[in-house]
C-alpha cells in the first residue's frame, strides 16, 4: 500500500514513516525538506500519485493566533484538494483532544477548523485526537513563566509518549476509515503544576510551581473536563516517570 506522511521528518512522522516501512508498506515521507509544500502546493500531486492513505501530521512553524489558523486553513486545503484529485481512499489526520472546548486556545481553534475541512471533504477519514505529550514538557513548563515562578493550572490532564501516539497513527493508517474521531491518551491523570514540578525536579530545577487556577495554557483556562478525553479513548502504556528514566538513560 502507497501511504503518503505529510510531516514526515518531524518528531511524529518519522516514527511514523518507519513504523510503516517495517510493516511493508511503500511510504514516502513528505515535507518541505523532501521537496513538498502543503502550503505552496510545490512536488503535493506528485507525492500523492497512487496514495490509497495520507496522514497528515504536519504541524504549524508559528503558534501565534492568525498564523497558526491560516496554516492549517490553507494546508488543510490544498491537501485535501489534491487528495480528491488523486483518488485518496484513507486522510488520517492527528489533532488534539479538546480542540471543540477551548475556545480562547488559537492553536486548538486552528486544530479545529482543520477538522471541520476534513469532515466536509467527502474523502472517508478517521481523526485522531491525542493530548499533550511528554517531549512538550519543557515547553509547557516554559510557556508559563511569570518572573522567576512557574504558574500552571492544577487542572487534571492525561500526557502521552509521542512513541505511543504514532504507534495508533500506524495502526489507525493501514486500516478501514472510521469517519470519526479516535483519542488517545497517556495511562495516567495528573494535574499540570504536579507535571511542571516532577519534570523541574527531574532536571534539577528549583524553581517554584504555583497551583494557579486561573492560569492560562496557551490561551485557555483550563478546568478537569478541556484536556482530557471524554470517551473511551486509546491508552498508550507509556508513564511519565518512566519516559523521564528512559530519557536520562539516553542522555
Amino acid at each position: 500500500m502507497k501511504i503518503v506522511v505529510i510531516g514526515g521528518t518531524g518528531l511524529i512522522g518519522t516514527n511514523v514513516v518507519n513504523r510503516l516501512r517495517a510493516s511493508g508498506h511503500d511510504v514516502v515521507a513528505a515535507s518541505p525538506n523532501t521537496g513538498v509544500n502543503t502550503i505552496t502546493r510545490e512536488g503535493l500531486a506528485e507525492a500523492l500519485s497512487n496514495a490509497q492513505v495520507v496522514v497528515d501530521v504536519a504541524n504549524s512553524p508559528s503558534f501565534e493566533d492568525k498564523a497558526v489558523l491560516e496554516f492549517f486553513q490553507t494546508s488543510g486545503r490544498n491537501l485535501l484538494a489534491a487528495e480528491a484529485a488523486a483518488g485518496v481512499g484513507h486522510h488520517v489526520a492527528l489533532s488534539v483532544v479538546g480542540t471543540g472546548r477551548n475556545p480562547d486556545s488559537g492553536y486548538l481553534r486552528a486544530k479545529d477548523a482543520q477538522e471541520g475541512l476534513i469532515k466536509a471533504s467527502g474523502i472517508p477519514y478517521t481523526i485522531l485526537q491525542a493530548t499533550q505529550f511528554f517531549e512538550f514538557a519543557n515547553a509547557i513548563v516554559q510557556s508559563s513563566a511569570d518572573g522567576e515562578v512557574f504558574r500552571l493550572s492544577p487542572a487534571l490532564f492525561q500526557p502521552i509518549a509521542s512513541n505511543d501516539v504514532s504507534a495508533v497513527l500506524a495502526d489507525l493508517a493501514v486500516g478501514a476509515p472510521v469517519n470519526g474521531t479516535v483519542e488517545v491518551a497517556g495511562p495516567e491523570s495528573i494535574p499540570m503544576d504536579a507535571f511542571a514540578r516532577q519534570f523541574l525536579a527531574f532536571k534539577g530545577d528549583k524553581h517554584q510551581v504555583i497551583a494557579d487556577t486561573r492560569a492560562r495554557y496557551f490561551g485557555a483556562e483550563l478546568n478537569d473536563k478541556s484536556l482530557r478525553p471524554l470517551g473511551q479513548p486509546r491508552l498508550g502504556p507509556t508513564r511519565f516517570e518512566d519516559w523521564l528514566a528512559a530519557s536520562a538513560a539516553r542522555a
